[in-house]
């Protein structure tokens, strides 16, 4: 155990829609931009899947 430990780093807290990001490094903006893609991808494959259950199950119920 070091006799000065290094203070815990905060994990930065999610993005919200609207928020003020005038404080942030370029480099915080892009790690921001590419969580934010990651998400849609993820949302937009939960979209698709449902979308697809949705049309089975449409198709089971009309025959």
């Amino acid at each position: 155990m070091a006799l000065f430990d290094e203070p815990a780093k905060e994990k930065p807290l999610p993005h919200r829609l609207g928020e003020d990001v005038s404080a942030l490094s370029i480099d915080e903006l892009q790690e921001r931009v590419g969580l934010l893609e990651a998400e849609i991808v993820r949302l937009r494959a939960a979209i698709e899947g449902k979308t697809a259950s949705r049309h089975a199950a449409s198709s089971f119920f009309k025959s």
